[in-house]
């Protein structure tokens, strides 16, 4: 299965880094995993123009939106992890999600379009507890996403992980994110 991580966290080993490698170590070696972060790319705002549609799928700004698009594309399954920054993802993680419009259909027929069969895994890591509804929004907006393009989410996680290196003093609970991915 070929397996794309993205990371939304911009801190190179802050909690969403701990928790994306302890998932990575789940599914590798058996899967072909490539791990990328958001944050080393860059992304412009959906302007709306819908030049995407007219021209096989691709934004015609001048970001990195089509490589990671064609990327997100091409995996079985995507692993979407992101802080919890005022009750949802970070933007840099929002502004790919956005881009999805690119390739949300394929009009033509002829175009890459993200309607394939395609699992998705969700990690949320926030400061606050686990009941605080911000966990649930992200957890609403990624299955909302998933029915619409017909995926299946298979990784639903929440971590709850105020310092920067809680998540990496928690043996347990990283074992738990390696098992879960494990199962996949």
């Amino acid at each position: 299965m070929n397996v794309l991580i993205l990371n939304g966290s911009p801190r190179r080993n802050g909690n969403t880094s701990h928790a994306l490698r302890a998932i990575e170590d789940g599914l590798s070696p058996r899967h072909t995993v490539e791990s990328l972060n958001v944050y080393d790319f860059t992304f412009r705002p959906c302007r709306n123009c819908d030049a995407c549609k007219r021209n096989g799928g691709n934004c015609i700004q001048v970001d990195d939106t089509v490589k990671i698009i064609e990327k997100v594309t091409a995996a079985d399954l995507v692993i979407f992890g992101s802080p919890v920054y005022w009750w949802g993802i970070s933007a840099q993680l929002k502004d790919v999600v956005d881009k999805f419009y690119s390739r949300d259909d394929a009009s033509d027929g002829k175009s890459p379009t993200l309607r394939t069969k395609k699992k998705i895994g969700i990690v949320a890591c926030g400061a606050d507890s686990l009941s605080n509804p911000e966990y649930k929004l992200i957890s609403d907006q990624f299955h909302c996403i998933a029915e619409f393009l017909g995926w299946e989410v298979v990784l639903d996680e929440s971590v709850c992980a105020a310092a920067a290196d809680d998540l990496a003093k928690d043996a347990a609970r990283l074992a738990a994110l390696k098992a879960a991915a494990e199962k996949l």
